[in-house]
């Protein structure tokens, strides 16, 4: 395990940036899924003391990015079929209510983010050409769907969205790895997209249910797949 974020500053509070340097890691998949966490080397990595580890870890297993294995110790979530789907359920409830928001809410200037953000994916290919890396073409994704519901001008969707989203992450991480076209954030994000544009709450809610189910079953096929395979 090889941390590329550089030991932390002192500008904030140690616990406070321990934890987001942890979770940073685990988010962008540099802590991957099931890898075990040692405190001693994460504090050698951080320069920082094991209190100051331990602290976060017991913060991100609160938020169920870590969890404790069998024999005592602590790992980065692996997130099972089960969990990806219940997720992707909050998700359709949830993002019909955001985009119906979005409709009928979102500012001249978020409608041209969320173009904006359209057509970058549409402009792009796949890393599997080698010009979008699984990362990148995650934020794309998470950067829509966020978007999406701050237009809809309720600030507690964001919140509850933004608890799914960090979980997502994890999901998405592990089936990225095998099969990016996992996450299609184009020809479904643009339905979405002009959906929203006309202000159409309807259309909009139905192009976000359709891509979330459509998501929901790529997925959990992937999820099956590497299964199988371990």
């Amino acid at each position: 395990m090889g941390l590329s974020f550089r030991a932390i500053r002192r500008t904030q509070s140690l616990h406070e940036q321990t934890y987001q340097a942890l979770r940073t890691a685990i988010l962008s998949g540099e802590l991957a899924a099931g890898e075990r966490l040692i405190e001693t080397q994460l504090a050698d990595m951080l320069n920082v003391s094991r209190t100051s580890v331990r602290e976060a870890l017991c913060e991100l297993q609160r938020e169920n990015l870590v969890t404790a294995d069998p024999h005592h110790g602590l790992r980065v979530a692996t997130l099972s079929i089960a969990d990806a789907a219940d997720l992707y359920d909050c998700r359709i409830a949830l993002e019909q209510l955001s985009v119906a928001g979005a409709s009928q809410n979102a500012t001249p200037a978020q409608v041209q983010q969320l173009e904006a953000i359209v057509l970058q994916a549409e402009s792009t290919t796949y890393l599997r050409s080698g010009e979008l890396t699984n990362y990148q073409l995650l934020y794309a994704d998470c950067q829509f769907h966020r978007l999406l519901a701050q237009s809809s001008g309720n600030p507690w969707l964001v919140t509850l969205l933004d608890q799914v989203f960090d979980k997502m992450i994890l999901v998405w991480l592990r089936t990225m790895e095998y099969n990016p076209g996992v996450l299609e954030i184009r020809s479904e994000h643009r339905r979405i997209f002009q959906a929203v544009s006309e202000q159409n709450a309807a259309a909009a809610a139905a192009a976000i249910k359709e891509h979330l189910i459509a998501s929901k079953a790529r997925v959990i096929k992937e999820i099956q797949q590497i299964e199988q395979h371990q």
